[in-house]
């Protein structure tokens, strides 16, 4: 019950900030233009009522002069002036010449004033709120460039948020939509769309600002997966606490897949081999339910032929604290199991098909 309760007060948070930043915007972008369009629209009224008064045509026909006159298109006259009419042509061509001057000193002083600018960001905006299962990364440094470049590989779409001007730029060359603004508010998370991503990424380079990021998404979305970096194990340590569901030490990281390569280096190249690939190892947890487990409780791997009909590999199965490698056909399944499959995106499918109901979680590993 409290959880659609917390997804009511961010939708009526959101609303509010949506509302009261989108049209004041609209009405400040749409006010520049008032006069020259109320200008033109002058110019061609008048015009059209001279015509009318002065030659008697009909409305279509005193439109259509205007409008080759003030376009100096010069198809030819509707049909003969009479010297009131030729009156009322001066001074439409010299109202147009007035518009089009007004227009243009309107377009270079907007220019000046980063008035297309603002237009720009408005439409990102705009866009930023059409994200879905997206992945909100906060901080472009050296870990969030990398990080950014393995999902770019995985065609994941990315929303970098970034205050510093020089690493939105960096970004943006790169290709990836920037939000410039502090990823520490609970503002920018909601409009980075929050309770819209797949998971969001904490690699800011400060342990305090990411410790501050999980703390504002956890509380805005309970259910969202935070990934945090963290450079000590203190922080670490807070970083769990604070609700991140995985917290990552870039040293721990990166001593641990040096040790593995001095001493498995097959297991390393393997692994690199396969983020290249089409291939993807998937954790598929079954359900505590017995209800939803019936269809495979107490069934053996040969009895189910799940590899034989979907093509994916069991890896491995954990049975709580426990786990096997490599499990032969005779192992059963039950429920609450944790098992690691591989295969190509269509293999976990139709792997993913067969079990059926009696998964309870998925997690996709592409590689390392």
């Amino acid at each position: 019950m409290k959880k659609p309760r917390r997804r009511s007060q961010q939708r009526r948070r959101l609303q509010p900030y949506s509302v009261q930043f989108y049209r004041p915007q609209l009405r400040q972008l749409a006010r520049p233009w008032l006069l020259p369009v109320l200008a033109l629209a002058i110019v061609i009224m008048g015009g059209a009522i001279g015509y009318r008064i002065t030659e008697g045509w009909d409305w279509g026909d005193c439109l259509w002069m205007v409008l080759i006159t003030i376009s100096t298109i010069g198809y030819g006259e509707v049909e003969p002036l009479s010297q009131a009419g030729r009156l009322v042509t001066v001074l439409i061509v010299a109202g147009g010449i007035v518009v089009v001057q007004l227009s243009i000193q309107k377009i270079l002083g907007l220019t000046e004033s980063g008035y297309f600018r603002q237009l720009r960001e408005l439409r990102f905006r705009r866009n930023l709120r059409r994200m879905h299962n997206h992945v909100i990364l906060c901080g472009y440094g050296r870990i969030g460039r990398e990080i950014a470049e393995q999902l770019l590989l995985e065609t994941v779409p990315v929303l970098v948020v970034e205050l510093d001007s020089a690493r939105r730029l960096a970004a943006e060359e790169r290709g990836l939509p920037v939000l410039q603004a502090d990823a520490t508010l609970d503002e920018t998370l909601l409009e980075a769309g929050l309770h819209r991503c797949r998971s969001l990424v904490a690699a800011l380079p400060s342990d305090a600002a990411n410790l501050y990021v999980t703390l504002s998404a956890r509380g805005l979305e309970p259910g969202c997966r935070l990934i945090a970096r963290a450079d000590s194990e203190e922080a670490a340590a807070k970083l769990e606490l604070a609700g991140a569901t995985v917290v990552v030490s870039p040293y721990v990281a990166g001593g641990r897949v040096m040790a593995a390569t001095a001493l498995r280096p097959l297991a390393v190249d393997f692994m690199d081999l396969l983020s290249g690939s089409e291939f993807e190892i998937e954790e598929f947890r079954l359900s505590r339910d017995p209800l939803l487990v019936g269809h495979l409780a107490s069934k053996s791997l040969s009895e189910l032929q799940l590899g034989r009909r979907s093509g994916a590999m069991v890896l491995a199965i954990r049975d709580g604290s426990a786990l096997k490698g490599n499990p032969s056909g005779e192992e059963r399944l039950g429920p609450g199991q944790l098992l690691v499959v591989m295969g190509s995106q269509k293999q976990l499918e139709l792997f993913r098909n067969l079990l059926g109901d009696a998964i309870d979680t998925i997690e996709t590993m592409r590689g390392v």
